[in-house]
């Protein structure tokens, strides 16, 4: 089986020894994704930082051949409880035809007191 892996350009993935998504045959597993990009830019509200989490999602799971209709589950890591309905409708507007499972929970913190949602996603390719 080949496997191939995909980086973002997250300053962590060098510093912390991770790559961005992995895939190997037909499953894409994503790490988990915070909105931050390479510059180290970070929207400030939850809905943005949700649309920037999945952009990095869809260009890792691109390079590797999937899309997000092939994403059959997310996990959802939020800060602040509050901010789950924005995050939802996010989720909702980029899965309303290919749903996959989802759980989304409330974590303590993230590591960026900045991030308000960090994503982890896995895809199959059939």
């Amino acid at each position: 089986m080949v496997t191939r892996r995909s980086w973002s350009g997250s300053p962590y993935e060098e510093r912390f020894g991770f790559c961005r998504a992995m895939r190997i045959g037909d499953r894409v597993v994503v790490a988990g994704t915070a909105p931050i990009w390479p510059d180290g830019r970070v929207e400030l509200d939850a809905k943005s930082q949700t649309r920037g989490c999945f952009e990095i999602i869809e260009a890792a799971l691109a390079e590797l051949g999937a899309s997000l209709a092939d994403v059959i589950r997310t996990r959802i890591f939020l800060v602040d409880v509050a901010d789950a309905d924005e995050v939802g409708a996010v989720h909702g507007e980029i899965f309303r035809r290919d749903a996959p499972v989802a759980t989304m929970v409330q974590v303590a913190k993230l590591l960026d007191p900045s991030w308000r949602v960090e994503i982890e996603a896995e895809a199959m390719l059939v």
